[in-house]
């Protein structure tokens, strides 16, 4: 596939620049050196933009290392799986894909793969496909009025993922 010989020649797909600058970086936020997170039912090291791989206590990175890593392992570990897994992603309008991998990171790339969200995206039906993504919004089974602004219509700061969802549709 055309798609992956351009990323190795170090090609950003628009969805994924989107996706990380617009909805990724500013609802996660920048923390450079590595906390732990409670939020999960078991507790998780965290870093930079959110990220969990691989991170122990004690680690601190600079702005710059953490947008290199969060777009490195949104093209391989999301991008690319969605790509894989969702027919039709690719076709599917960029802020569609981007609000995708936002949903993907947050949440999971296989539930996102799994999900009525993605069977719109294979039926083309791109503005229920919107919709469906906003039913995401629960942590540890209860509904968390961050992740209702994050996956609808976000708040004063930021851009939620419906919002920028369908502002790319015709």
């Amino acid at each position: 596939m055309e798609i992956r010989a351009a990323i190795d020649k170090g090609y950003v797909p628009p969805a994924v620049k989107l996706a990380v600058e617009q909805l990724i970086m500013p609802w996660e936020g920048l923390r450079t050196k590595a906390y732990l997170d409670t939020l999960p039912k078991k507790p998780v090291w965290t870093v930079c933009y959110g990220e969990t791989l691989g991170v122990k206590k004690g680690m601190k990175f600079t702005p710059a290392e953490c947008e290199a890593k969060l777009i490195e392992r949104v093209i391989f570990d999301y991008y690319l799986p969605l790509v894989d897994g969702v027919p039709g992603y690719i076709g599917a309008p960029v802020s569609l894909q981007a609000s995708m991998i936002s949903g993907a990171y947050n949440y999971g790339v296989q539930r996102q793969i799994d999900s009525t969200t993605a069977d719109r995206v294979g039926d083309r039906r791109y503005h229920d496909a919107c919709l469906a993504q906003t039913a995401f919004n629960k942590a540890g089974g209860r509904v968390l009025p961050g992740l209702v602004k994050r996956r609808e219509n976000g708040d004063a700061q930021r851009i939620g993922e419906a919002e920028l969802c369908v502002s790319g549709l015709k």
